[in-house]
């Protein structure tokens, strides 16, 4: 707990119908008394009260009070909040009093989850979710979002920790105590639970990012030969004009990005350069670039132009790309059906000028998409800071199975603990808290 009192705007600034202001400490109860000169009001019920300036009098809104009283609020605090109209002017005549009551400061951002987290009402992968749940922006991430927030991965992160730690307890057993006759079988049910828990944090990593490619989108590259149509087929998608489209060669020089929602899922969308030979050094870095960007894709889409015969260059491209699917665009242009040339590739009809195909394309690359980011049974892992803490927790458990002494093996142990407990906040993770919570908003 802290002796200082916060406020901030919790609704997004600007012009509203309703605005919510929320002060957190313990001064918030003198201050609400103050604005209002009424007592506090019962707590958890909403009454309608004006809102004043104790210095001169004047009426500065009609707003309806919240009364949170420590500790059962968000922060574990003393914490008030009044809903105000959200008018430019009236949330500054109340931001501009709170500003001048004694013991309040504006807070930092993400510094009321910051002490929801001190007080234990949350741990660090809930207070992730909220962030995740407050940049939604497809029904995906906000169900993964929820999840999180609602505990699901601090359950399977505390229960292998709480494993681990019994584990720890018969291990330091053996140390503590060697002239007892322990169990023959301790040490062969320890490396049979270890080699449990091992299996299980491997199987949870290897999940092919689908949480991450959840929370960040799915990356997908639209590649092929310059004119092919691949600016066209992103204008289509995206539903405006993202890329300019020019039947001159080498007109997209730069990767241009979009982002999109695809079924419910989040993807960024990447037009880029032509890729064939070029004199021009802007061009070629552009094609550069181009290549870098589809390596580093979730999805390639090689775009061909299907109103030309198939030649060296496409076959090349089919071959060097590693493309995720082949399409042939300006079917309305062919004089017949995909040639041999990319029979044997997963391939797909399509003219972007007509839109023959398109929905079926859509429908394709909707399921490839979903394939990707859908989530499984099992909580997702979202965040690469949990990533490595449990590669380096796996690590740890590795070494205990080929520890020389038992002193070894429990310090391993320990360290993985360690390493489990600091993705929920459980051990030493001050170093982290800054990192987690500056991108959050204010009021948050």
């Amino acid at each position: 707990m802290t002796d200082q009192t916060i406020f901030a705007l919790a609704t997004p600034s600007g012009r509203s119908g309703i605005a919510v202001v929320r002060l957190s400490g313990p001064a918030a109860g003198a201050a609400l008394q103050a604005m209002t000169g009424r007592p506090l009001p019962a707590a958890r019920k909403a009454v309608r009260r004006s809102v004043r300036d104790p210095e001169s009098g004047e009426t500065l809104d009609a707003a309806l009070i919240l009364w949170f009283p420590a500790p059962a609020s968000f922060t574990g605090e003393d914490v008030a909040e009044l809903h105000l109209h959200g008018g430019r002017a009236v949330i500054a005549a109340v931001m501009q009093l709170l500003a001048r009551l004694p013991g309040l400061r504006l807070a930092e951002p993400g510094e009321f989850t910051r002490r929801a987290f001190l007080a234990g009402k949350m741990d660090l992968t809930a207070v992730e979710g909220l962030a995740d749940l407050i940049d939604a922006e497809t029904e995906a991430q906000r169900r993964q979002a929820l999840r999180q927030m609602g505990g699901a991965l601090a359950t399977l992160y505390e229960g292998w920790r709480s494993r681990l730690l019994r584990v720890l307890a018969h291990a330091e057993a053996v140390i503590d105590f060697p002239d007892e006759d322990l169990p023959e079988e301790t040490s062969t049910q320890l490396q049979a639970d270890v080699a449990a828990l091992r299996a299980e944090i491997a199987a949870h990593l290897g999940d092919s990012r689908r949480g991450e490619r959840l929370r960040e989108g799915v990356r997908i590259a639209i590649i092929g030969p310059a004119n092919a149509g691949k600016s066209s087929l992103l204008n289509w998608l995206a539903g405006r004009d993202a890329a300019i489209v020019s039947a001159v060669a080498g007109t997209t020089r730069d990767v241009i990005e979009v982002h999109l929602d695809l079924g419910g899922y989040p993807v960024l969308l990447a037009d880029t350069a032509g890729l064939r030979e070029t004199p021009d050094a802007l061009e070629e870095e552009g094609i550069r670039r181009a290549r870098r960007w589809a390596q580093e894709a979730d999805y390639r889409i090689l775009l061909l132009d299907g109103s030309v015969a198939r030649d060296a260059q496409s076959l090349a491209l089919i071959a060097q790309e590693n493309p995720s699917i082949v399409v042939l665009n300006k079917a309305d242009l062919m004089m017949s059906g995909p040639t041999s040339a990319t029979s044997e590739a997963d391939c797909i009809t399509i003219s972007v000028s007509s839109g023959q195909g398109l929905q079926e394309f859509l429908m394709r690359l909707e399921q490839e998409v979903a394939r990707l980011a859908a989530p499984g049974e099992a909580p997702a892992l979202t965040r690469i800071r949990h990533r490595m803490a449990l590669q380096a927790a796996q690590e740890s458990l590795d070494r205990f199975s080929a520890a020389a002494s038992p002193d070894l093996a429990a310090e391993d142990l320990r360290l993985a603990v360690r390493e489990i407990g600091r993705i929920t906040g459980r051990v030493d993770v001050e170093d982290l808290l800054d990192v987690i919570f500056r991108d959050f908003c204010l009021g948050k």
